[in-house]
């Protein structure tokens, strides 16, 4: 069985050399993935196309190929073809009417004949005798030049015709590893797992990199979506994952920062991280999921301050996208599922922040933070290669959740102190202590092992993350306080 590769329109506009370097890495992209299927397959690069020959002993493996080609960059769509001599039309037309005759029946057709090298005939000849004869030989609801519910598709080169039994839509873009690799900024998200797929699908190797704010729990599930992005999309190029403990750069912005500015300087500081990160690994892009104005950190005063404070390029492939068509993205993507799982984690939740951040102003706010803790969090960073991540992790859903308390329990509250303040916690005759949730660990250390300790917060999204957290370090007399609506 025969697969004709077809390539990204604006590959095929390239200069002949950049071309030619496009066509070999497509290859070799293709290769790598398909011989993790079958060493059977053999994949050939030409001038305006790629073959891929599964064998009579690999068909079993063919949802398997049309699959890992369906996912690969690079690819605008794929044929599959049967190949024969070529004959004269009558033998033409033999082989075409069995792979046709169903397809067409109460439907309309067109021939189309593209053909390569010298031949006694032209295309049109050979599509109106093949039409002509499918006319008349199956029942079919007519010709139609126009608007054709089906296509009879066949290439001739040179004295072997193609007849095409089936196509397959491919991703487009380019070959991967045929731009600069980038390092992109995955949260979990919707927004950031669909800005790494565009950068992947436009041809640039794309490493992650995870600013961890809610414990292993959180990363688990961000290595889960990471993981699958590239088994998807990406696997015939090794990358990165890296984690940066970012828990007490949070604290230092809490403390430190005017409540109205924290997101703005958050994302700084991530942008001062991942620049050290780049720098490592050589890499000049950094990619966010930001879109204008999806929150306030986003405007376009803001995300100017934000990108001052790198020298590195900053990508926002969803720029303009409204946030439906990006969870539409994930459904199409296969994430969709992984990441409505994942926390929207966010450490520091601003009151009333600014929409239009003053770069002097935010580096007066800054001049309190300790940038050793910055620097400390990027030297504790844990990097590995994607492929290194195990598949079967996945986040506790046994940590006991109470919505009474009784008398040897206390209520920890973890939230950031301005909520903590804003949005008192008033429990009656309950004992309540206050804990931000960047504290808990040297907090924990200090608690009577004879009571329980049940962390909350308003979505009980932070409370069950480091509640696993500090379960995992031995804290076994930690619970969740989720009290009834």
């Amino acid at each position: 069985m025969k697969f004709i590769v077809k390539l990204f329109p604006e590959i095929t506009i390239k200069s002949r050399p950049v071309r030619r370097r496009f066509i070999q890495r497509l290859q070799n992209n293709l290769q790598i993935q398909l011989k993790r299927i079958s060493d059977n397959i053999t994949v050939s690069g030409f001038w305006d196309k790629i073959e891929v020959v599964l064998p009579q002993e690999s068909l079993a493996s063919y949802e398997a190929v049309c699959s890992a080609m369906q996912r690969t960059p690079g690819v605008q769509f794929f044929i599959q073809v049967a190949e024969y001599p070529l004959g004269d039309f009558q033998d033409v037309f033999e082989k075409t009417l069995p792979l046709y005759v169903d397809r067409i029946k109460g439907k309309t057709f067109k021939v189309r004949v593209k053909r390569h090298g010298k031949h006694d005939f032209t295309s049109v000849d050979l599509e109106r005798f093949v039409g002509g004869g499918l006319l008349q030989h199956s029942e079919s609801a007519g010709v139609n030049v126009h608007t054709p519910d089906v296509y009879v598709d066949m290439e001739i080169r040179e004295a072997s015709l193609y007849v095409v039994e089936k196509q397959l839509q491919g991703l487009g873009g380019y070959p991967l590893g045929s731009q600069e690799a980038v390092l992109s900024l995955i949260s979990g998200g919707f927004d950031s797992v669909v800005a790494s797929y565009m950068t992947m699908r436009r041809g640039s190797k794309t490493h992650f990199l995870f600013f961890n704010l809610g414990g292993k729990a959180h990363e688990i599930g961000v290595k889960q979506v990471a993981l699958h992005l590239w088994q998807q999309y990406g696997s015939s190029a090794r990358v990165r994952f890296i984690s940066v403990p970012f828990d007490e750069v949070v604290g230092d912005i809490l403390q430190n920062v005017h409540h109205s500015h924290m997101g703005v300087v958050l994302k700084r500081q991530m942008m001062r991280a991942a620049e050290q990160v780049a720098d490592f690994m050589k890499i000049d892009a950094i990619v966010t999921g930001e879109s204008i104005a999806q929150v306030s950190s986003q405007t376009i005063p803001n995300l100017t301050v934000i990108d001052q404070a790198t020298k590195k390029l900053v990508i926002r492939p969803l720029i303009t996208m409204d946030k439906q068509e990006i969870v539409d993205k994930t459904k199409m993507l296969g994430c969709f599922d992984i990441v409505k799982m994942i926390p929207e984690y966010c450490g520091v939740i601003s009151d009333r922040p600014t929409t239009q951040a003053k770069l002097k102003k935010v580096i007066e706010e800054e001049a309190c933070l300790n940038m050793d803790i910055l620097n400390q969090a990027v030297l504790n960073s844990q990097k590995m290669q994607i492929d290194e991540i195990i598949e079967n992790l996945d986040i506790q859903d046994d940590i006991e959740a109470l919505s009474r308390v009784s008398e040897n329990q206390v209520i920890v509250d973890v939230r950031a102190p301005n909520e903590q303040e804003r949005k008192p916690l008033n429990m009656p005759g309950c004992e309540i202590i206050l804990v931000p949730f960047y504290e808990l660990e040297a907090a924990a250390v200090t608690w009577a092992e004879d009571k329980e300790y049940l962390l909350y917060c308003d979505k009980g999204v932070m409370s069950r993350l480091h509640a696993q957290n500090l379960q995992e370090k031995g804290f076994n007399h930690v619970k969740i306080f989720r009290p009834l609506v």
